[in-house]
């Protein structure tokens, strides 16, 4: 339960975050440009929001029904210059986005017949097409900005550090789906296709899985072709990952008093077998002692290059008291170190890589595979870990931040690209939409979109409660 409270947390804190930085995007062009806007709202609120604020009268106002909102004045409607008081602030109790209620547009808060008969000269309706074209594309944009401000933040405060697949010596630990198709654990990855394999790329993940072969070194020394099936990508959607590093057990400190300093283990010993079963890596390693809890048991210990065996009793936890060294400690690391001007270009890079890698892959998703891994709340919200990690928190915030930028630009009624779509269409025949079809369009976009949503949450209902 602590598990999925955490992950909920961080699910709804990465969302508000985009969704204000998304909705203040369409604001700020709003407002560059003199166009009103009424509302300001972090999550929707039908029938009654949370919290409300409202400048001009300068008062709060807390879990009421939403009938209440105040509207223009009269004084407000005469005016031709719009100000940021013009607007309610608030937060809805419906956490499926957001908005901004910009006067005189037609979208999903509200249709053509709340439009004043005479436009005015605040109203988004009256501003020349280029002008509306960047209020539209203004909420695509802040996200897009938004991941490469955090990926520079990210490199310039964490660098980046990895770790030659070459100089992982205990290879790869690889999910039951890869294999299922041939790769084994403790295979080293050495080719896609032909081309070697850098974990450096960003995309080399990507790589691996689109290729028709990927050649991998197992067992130190014989080199292994393996055919990747079509659409792999999705055989891949019920597990977390691909492979991870193999992680071999090493001693960074022994406690005191535990049963690994009563059988004479020390610092620096690489422990690699439990009962006489090898434990190449952590996950064996522990897996053994837990099979072994309270019992005597012979332990295998590589000791300043030289084999030898201690005799050691597991707790009923199936622990011996030993602090463990982590990967960067145990084989050669590289670190890049960036200052705060370098981590913008690479914070720009690495935003362009995400979305080009996200773009490619979603050529996958029109095939039923591809259909059956779309995937709700839940399957977003499962991509943030069991336990807090500021680094994994922002990355998979910048990583959802090109998401909603690319979604939110797709030619669809109701999303900013419908808008988008409909305004260069204007541009380019010199003729505008009417406000019924608009309005006609924007309906059958949210008609599209909640079908999307009710299927993609279905389908997380069915992964984690049925399959």
């Amino acid at each position: 339960m602590e598990a999925f409270l955490l992950k909920a947390g961080q699910l709804v804190a990465a969302l508000s975050l985009l969704v204000i930085i998304h909705e203040f995007g369409h604001y700020m062009f709003a407002r560059i440009f003199g166009i009103r806007v009424d509302k300001f709202f972090l999550f929707f609120n039908p029938w009654f929001y949370l919290v409300k604020y409202n400048p001009k009268t300068k008062k709060w106002s807390f879990f009421k029904d939403k009938k209440d909102a105040s509207q223009p004045t009269d004084e407000a409607s005469k005016s031709e210059k719009a100000t940021w008081r013009d607007t309610e602030y608030g937060i809805g109790w419906l956490p499926l986005g957001g908005y901004v209620q910009i006067a005189g547009m037609i979208d999903e808060t509200q249709d053509a017949s709340k439009l004043s008969a005479e436009p005015q000269p605040w109203e988004f309706r009256t501003k020349p097409a280029w002008q509306r074209l960047l209020v539209m594309i203004g909420g695509v944009l802040f996200n897009f900005l938004l991941a490469i401000a955090i990926y520079a933040g990210i490199t310039f405060t964490w660098g980046e550090q990895y770790i030659e697949f070459d100089n992982a010596t205990a290879g790869m630990a690889y999910v039951e789906t890869a294999k299922n198709i041939g790769f084994q654990d403790g295979d080293i990855p050495l080719l896609a296709d032909g081309e070697k394999i850098n974990v450096t790329d960003h995309d080399h993940i990507m790589k691996m899985v689109e290729a028709k072969t990927v050649t991998v070194l197992r067992n130190g020394t014989d080199s292994v072709n393996i055919a990747i099936p079509d659409n792999f990508l999705f055989q891949l959607n019920d597990e977390k990952g691909f492979f991870a590093y193999r992680v071999p057990v090493h001693v960074a400190k022994v406690v005191n008093g535990e049963a690994a300093e009563k059988a004479g283990l020390q610092d620096n010993d690489q422990l690699v077998s439990v009962a006489g079963v090898a434990t190449p890596s952590y996950t064996e390693f522990t897996a053994e002692l837990l099979k072994n809890a309270g019992k005597e048991i012979e332990m295998g210990v590589i000791r300043n290059g030289e084999s030898t065996t201690v005799k050691i009793t597991p707790n009923e936890a199936g622990k011996v008291g030993v602090q463990l060294k982590p990967i960067t400690d145990i084989y050669p690391t590289t670190t890049i170190d960036y200052t705060f001007l370098q981590s913008i270009p690479k914070g720009i890079e690495m935003g362009c890589n995400q979305m080009v890698t996200y773009v490619s892959s979603l050529k996958h998703l029109f095939t039923a595979e591809g259909a059956q891994s779309l995937g709700g709340f839940g399957a977003i919200g499962d991509l943030f870990p069991e336990s807090w990690s500021w680094y994994k928190f922002w990355t998979i915030t910048a990583f959802l931040s090109v998401i909603l930028a690319f979604m939110n630009i797709l030619p669809i009624p109701a999303l900013d690209g419908g808008h988008v779509l409909f305004t260069l269409y204007e541009i380019i025949t010199r003729r505008k939409p009417s406000e019924k079809f608009l309005e006609y369009a924007q309906t059958a976009g949210m008609l599209l979109l909640f079908a999307l949503l009710i299927y993609a949450n279905a389908n997380d209902i069915y992964r984690f409660f049925i399959k």
